[in-house]
């Protein structure tokens, strides 16, 4: 039997298993460049030196680099592609997103979102330009370009031999920020799911109303957290269109698509604060149905107090008769019970209905609630 490649396993894997499984088949780093003759050159590796001669020979490349800790290990490798440690350190000062340009080279710091359930992280993505390379740090929980590795000579081939190096590096970058967004996009899908979910567990009324407020409470979180991120994109993409970087194009026709791209994320930060007003909208819902519930139980107290008040004056008024009259005063006796039974009987009987009509003239009686 033929043994098979580490390719076809990888391949078969990916079409079968998660990114975790993936992950362990696939290399930390991935190069992808364009050489001088139109063709293209790809390797992996797990230390980022070895790519630096691939660098030497192609006009343009794309790097992605798996770190494991994006603090400690991000300037070792930077500055092993030839960037500077003060352009990632000011990068890493930044706490969502950020954007440095030092005219020879650029950077910028923009969210991977990540979403389980409704816990959303927003996991750092670094992206550092050179004339002829672009280079992209992640840790390894953002997965974020295991998709389009397969089919990066294929973008890469696409690129014009011929083209100015500021047209390439910024086809590559749009072509990142574009998987990238489309990686976060998908991530709204499943915040939707899960407010489905949530939404049947509200239309249930056996359902706990601790629980209710809590995922509640979970889900506008998440819906903030994830919003923050877009927001934090939105930035660095203006930044991008606006701040005429020398290391990128000037073609309109590529600027332009970046300005698609910060549409397309302005129509998903519509669509989430859309879906934070819905969220409000249950919220108010429920509140609701907490007060009417509320409103039941309090109407159900009343009741009882009003009906504990007649028969306490029911009983009240027969048994005040009885010890009064059964004092030795009176002289009562056997040959009496035949008109103090039906005394104590008609006492009761004109007691309770007095109670009753008094409670009812005062409108103590809850008023039924539909």
């Amino acid at each position: 039997m033929k043994t098979s490649t580490r390719y076809d396993i990888i391949k078969k894997f990916k079409a079968t298993t998660n990114d975790k499984i993936i992950l362990a088949l696939e290399e930390k780093g991935f190069c992808v460049g364009l050489l001088k003759d139109g063709t293209t050159v790809k390797k992996e590796a797990r230390n980022i030196k070895e790519f630096l001669e691939v660098t030497k020979e192609t006009t343009v490349n794309w790097i992605d680099y798996i770190v494991e800790d994006l603090k400690k290990d991000t300037i070792d490798a930077a500055t092993s592609m030839g960037f500077s440690q003060g352009l990632v350190n000011n990068l890493l000062k930044n706490k969502r997103s950020g954007y440095e340009d030092f005219d020879t080279e650029m950077g910028m710091l923009i969210p991977a979102i990540i979403v389980e359930g409704f816990n959303v992280k927003l996991d750092p993505l670094l992206i550092l330009i050179k004339k002829d390379l672009v280079l992209t740090l992640h840790s390894t929980e953002a997965k974020r370009f295991f998709r389009i590795r397969r089919y990066a000579e294929t973008f890469i081939r696409k690129i014009k031999i011929n083209a100015p190096s500021k047209d390439k590096v910024t086809t590559i970058l749009i072509r990142i920020l574009d998987e990238n967004n489309g990686r976060n996009f998908d991530h709204l899908r499943e915040i939707e799911e899960n407010a489905d979910k949530m939404s049947g567990k509200l239309a249930d009324p056996k359902t706990p109303r601790e629980l209710i407020g809590t995922e509640i409470h979970q889900m506008k979180h998440a819906l903030i957290t994830y919003l923050s991120g877009l927001w934090a994109v939105v930035d660095v993409i203006n930044a991008l269109r606006y701040g005429d970087a020398e290391l990128l194009s000037d073609d309109h026709r590529l600027l332009g698509r970046l300005s698609g791209l910060a549409s397309e994320v302005n129509n998903h930060i519509g669509l989430a604060e859309h879906m934070s007003e819905v969220l409000a909208s249950g919220l108010e819902v429920l509140q609701s149905i907490y007060n009417n519930q509320l409103q039941v139980l309090n109407n159900k107290m009343a009741l009882l107090v009003a009906y504990l008040t007649i028969l306490g004056t029911a009983v009240l008024v027969p048994n005040t008769l009885a010890t009064v009259l059964g004092n030795n005063v009176y002289g009562l006796g056997p040959k009496d019970a035949w008109w103090f039974t039906p005394l104590m009987i008609l006492s009761t009987i004109l007691s309770t209905i007095g109670a009753y009509l008094w409670v009812r003239s005062r409108d103590l009686l809850p008023h039924k609630v539909d």
